[in-house]
């Protein structure tokens, strides 16, 4: 480093399917959600992020938003490599004579193939950056909620985020064992849409079906301290009209029945899978949740209803992994786990 570290810039990346956060200088730089508006004649790109988000299902033929991560991992390379750009351009003092040299950590899911790997390696290499590591989610997570990772102790992390739910049991700074299922945000959002078309009659979009489970959505059908109904707008699906529809905490638990239930089935296998001697860690330590999911109201008691384990929800659990990633950041060189 030395002479020329000023022209070094170090960035930590949580690239997600629902949000991408950046960390530099220890701070949040960056919070949007990962998505991207882009001229369709000219492929110029009008917005990226929250401003984008603005747009999602209301433009015309000429502009197409594109969230260009599906489950995890990127589904549409060009926009991708764009996003990031943009995203890096937001973090702080323009043109300067000498461009800074890049040097990225960036979380990917511990359940994806070796091609999508390197697509996510050679999005940050288009956008600009000289030396990209790469760390798994559930990793990040347990070092973001402040797990001491290179202990010889199990820990059981769980994060849900927008495209994946990935399960991990971690020990000596390594995964121990995983299930990665892609079953999070995104099919909770979906499932609200189903049940809104079902029960309600009502079609409703992707940013309301979003902001439904923010407000009312719930794992359990019975909480203490409810949400107040919430008034949903859409178009009726006999008449197409708009029309309002008061919807309820309960009902959305009865909407995400099925997804949290296939979630829970894979905590459950993931315990099956760990080895015994850290199943009696786990027994002590409990379970670790982070992630935008594990803000979903009761969803911590459910899996304590069905493990019986002990479950803590981390401090910040949207910016856990994001967090994780930028002490590794710091410890580019000794933390052996990054992949190169």
């Amino acid at each position: 480093m030395g002479l020329f570290s000023f022209l070094t810039k170090e960035i930590a990346m949580d690239l997600g399917t629902a949000n991408t956060i950046i960390i530099y200088n220890d701070k949040v730089v960056v919070d949007e959600p990962s998505i991207i508006a882009i001229e369709r004649n000219t492929g110029k790109v009008l917005a990226v992020g929250k401003r984008a988000q603005m747009m999602h299902g209301k433009t015309h033929e000429n502009i197409k938003t594109i969230r260009p991560l599906r489950d995890g991992v990127i589904a549409d390379f060009q926009s991708a490599e764009y996003m990031i750009r943009e995203f890096i351009k937001m973090i702080g003092p323009g043109r300067s004579l000498f461009p800074p040299a890049l040097r990225m950590v960036i979380c990917i899911p511990s359940g994806i193939t070796e091609v999508e790997e390197r697509a996510v390696k050679d999005s940050a290499e288009q956008a600009g950056a000289k030396e990209v590591r790469l760390i798994h989610e559930p990793m990040a997570a347990a070092i973001g909620i402040g797990i001491d990772v290179l202990e010889p102790t199990g820990n059981m992390v769980i994060d849900i985020g927008g495209g994946t739910s990935e399960i991990a049991v971690i020990a000596l700074g390594g995964i121990v064992n995983n299930k990665s299922i892609r079953i999070a945000g995104d099919d909770f959002n979906a499932d609200i849409e189903e049940y809104m078309r079902k029960q309600h009659n009502i079609n409703i979009g992707e940013r309301t079906s979003e902001i439904i489970k923010i407000e009312v959505g719930s794992a359990l059908t019975e909480i203490d301290n409810p949400p107040p109904d919430y008034a949903v707008h859409g178009r009726d699906m006999l008449t197409g009209i708009p029309k309002e529809v008061y919807v309820n905490y309960a009902e959305i638990a009865h909407a995400l029945d099925k997804s949290i239930s296939k979630i829970e089935a894979a905590v459950l296998n993931a315990l099956e899978m760990t080895p015994p001697e850290l199943a009696a860690d786990i027994f002590k330590t409990g379970i670790y949740l982070a992630g935008g999911g594990s803000l979903l109201r009761g969803l911590d008691k459910r899996i304590h209803m069905k493990t019986k384990l002990p479950v803590h929800v981390a401090d910040d659990p949207l910016h856990a992994v994001a967090r994780g990633t930028g002490i590794a950041l710091k410890n580019f060189d000794k933390f052996t786990f990054l992949i190169k």
